[in-house]
Parts: C-alpha cells; structure tokens; sequence
C-alpha cells in the first residue's frame, strides 16, 4: 500500500492553499520552518492561522515579506537558492521541477527562453517559500503518489505585472492544457500559476478520487472570501 494524497480544487487553488491544506493535514510547521531557514533567502516570516471561508474552517498561510528589497529572479537563481539550502534532496529536485515547468509555461506564453523568463510575482519570497513548503509538507508526510480533481479556474480578468489579463491567466492555461478544468463562476481568480505549476508536476492523474482509505483532511483557505462560495482547497490522504 502507497500514501497518496488528492487535491480537490473545487474552489481551484494557489500556492499558498496547497501549502496551507498539506499543514492542516499534519504537516509539522515547526520543522518545515527549520527547514525553509536554510534556503538562501531572508527578510521573511511565515504564519498560519485559522479562518472560515464561508461555512468551511480552513488553515490560512501567509508570508509576510519583511524586506521590499526582492530581487526579480531567474529559473537558474532559483535553482542556486535550492542548491545552496540544506534541504533533502527529493525536496529540492521536486521543487526545481514545479519551477522548470512554470518556466517553460512563461516562456511559451511570451515568446522566450525559459532561462530567459524573469520571475515577477511568481519569483518573489512569497512564491518561493509556498512552492518549496509544499514539497517539504509532502515529504514530512510521506506522500508517495499526488491525484487531483477538476480544477476550478474561475473567470473574469485579472490584474498582474503584465496588465489586464483573462482568467485563466495566460501561464495558467498554458499550464492546463490537457487537464480538465471548470470555468465561470465566480468571477475570481480561482487557480494561479503558482498552483496550476505544482498541482500539475505533482499529479499522476486528474479526475475522480481514486479509491482509497481517508486516513486525514485538510483545508487550505485562499485570500478572498468569496460570497457565497467557500474559497478553500481540500486535500484527502489515505492509502
């Protein structure tokens, strides 16, 4: 028997609410915090908290960025960062992978060399950490094998470094293309970059939960709160 956990982005999903749905199912946030202090990287804190998103209970995580003199950063920066941390090395591999694909995706959309793509919003502190504390979350509890729903990508427009753009954003689709995926209401940026780059390097399949055991859940809280829809990421671990 395998552990595996499954991602139900009903609401979609961002960075910060897989990290934070991975701490409500019992990831250690003690030793994830030892284990983010070794990466290159500072001028940052990391909290969580709990809130409700509608009628749902759910973990918030937040980074708060102490320091507003943050380097826009290359794929390869990135790379170095992980490199130079302390941090297992299934741990920095995975983390280097979500951030290969998200810049292949960026590289696509703008017409560049992914060595040539320049992290705006994707490469600042709080990314970082969101993306490398979800691989550190997995490890800790022993995920052998990632499934993942539909995902909700929302609909509307959204505003970025770039402008105005659609929702999905332009790296997001890219990101989804061949996944299956839920548009329209509500009008909102349900799924980021951040999170369609993880969910789809991590995710073996998409689609009905495989059948399983549930052995723990949790509940990630994305930052809107959403009238009338609960705008939380669940995650379900079992064998």
């Amino acid at each position: 028997m395998f552990k595996a956990a499954y991602f139900d982005c009903f609401s979609g999903a961002s960075g910060d609410m897989i990290f934070a749905a991975l701490l409500d199912a019992g990831a250690d946030l003690v030793q994830i915090r030892s284990a983010l202090d070794s990466l290159p990287l500072k001028g940052f804190e990391l909290t969580s908290t709990q809130v409700k998103r509608g009628l749902l209970r759910a973990s918030r995580i937040q980074v708060n960025v102490c320091s507003t003199d943050q380097p826009h950063r290359s794929l390869s920066d990135i790379i170095k960062l992980l490199d130079h941390s302390d941090l297992h090395q299934s741990v920095k591999s995975l983390a280097a992978s979500i951030f290969d694909r998200l810049a292949q995706a960026e590289a696509i959309v703008h017409g560049t060399d992914p060595q040539e793509v320049h992290f705006h919003e994707v490469g600042a502190v709080d990314s970082i950490v969101d993306i490398v504390g979800s691989c550190l979350a997995l490890h800790l509890l022993g995920i052998e094998k990632v499934y993942c729903s539909q995902i909700a990508t929302g609909s509307g427009t959204v505003h970025c470094a770039h402008g105005n753009l659609p929702i999905p954003a332009p790296a997001t689709a890219q990101l989804l293309v061949g996944i299956p995926t839920k548009v329209g209401y509500p009008d909102h940026e349900l799924t980021t970059p951040t999170g369609a780059a993880v969910l789809t390097t991590l995710a073996e399949n998409f689609g009905p939960a495989p059948d399983m055991r549930a052995e723990k859940l949790g509940y990630g809280a994305g930052q809107a709160d959403l009238p009338g829809h609960p705008n939380v990421l669940r995650v379900i671990i079992g064998c």
